[in-house]
């Protein structure tokens, strides 16, 4: 199963008044895990970026003056994208700017499924914050770099807690075959059990013997039909 964790950043709230996107950072998940592949770019707004979003996540007039436009970069981010389920915190923005700046270019409409981390969120815990850092606070994901708001960083993060909120890691999983020592469940303890060899399978001398004797006292046995 192919999925998306997507995350932008962009010089305002609505599209419809001129705002653009500055940024676009993807992960690809694979049965929800990191496969290592990803999309990231940086885009000329072809427009001033307001003070208050470049306080936000950064990003200058100076610094995007040479990045490409969004125009150059659409085909690469739809042929990445495909049609795979985009993992979205309050995934009604992102896709709002995307399907916009797609449509000025001509491009069909955006059909992918959007998975909102925000509407999991809020559902899983009623009434607690729902922001990203505060569901990293919450998931205990380490989000110290966050200085700013950055696509790429925050869809790293958002991975992190999309796993959460799915239910998390299984306690002891391991793929790297190591033995992994798990704490105790039972009774609230908190003692971790060891790795035991495993017992012999093999019958003794003396089973054997029993179960032959056990065998001889069954009439018309058909494992013992010749």
């Amino acid at each position: 199963m192919r999925e998306i964790v997507l995350d932008t950043e962009t010089t305002g709230f609505k599209p419809e008044e001129g705002h653009r996107l500055v940024e676009i950072g993807c992960l690809e998940l694979v049965n929800h895990v990191q496969t290592g592949n990803r999309f990231h770019v940086y885009i000329n707004p072809e427009r001033p970026v307001p003070p208050e979003a470049a306080a936000v996540h950064g990003l200058t007039d100076e610094f995007l003056a040479d990045k490409p436009v969004f125009e150059t970069v659409a085909a690469e981010f739809v042929a990445f994208i495909g049609d795979s389920p985009l993992v979205i915190h309050n995934a009604s923005f992102d896709m709002k700017f995307l399907r916009w700046e797609l449509k000025l270019l001509g491009y069909p409409e955006l059909k992918n499924n959007a998975i909102d981390t925000l509407m999991m969120a809020r559902q899983k815990f009623p009434g607690a914050p729902a922001t990203l850092d505060a569901l990293c606070k919450r998931f205990g994901v380490d989000n110290s770099g966050r200085t700013f708001h950055g696509a790429l960083l925050d869809a790293q993060l958002l991975a992190e807690v999309y796993l959460e909120l799915l239910g998390g890691r299984q306690a002891g999983l391991s793929l790297t075959g190591a033995p992994v020592a798990r704490r105790s469940q039972e009774a609230g303890g908190t003692g971790t059990r060891t790795r035991r060899e495993p017992r012999p399978h093999a019958p003794t001398a003396e089973e054997l013997e029993a179960h032959k004797t056990m065998l001889g006292q069954l009439k018309n046995a058909l494992w013992l039909a010749e």
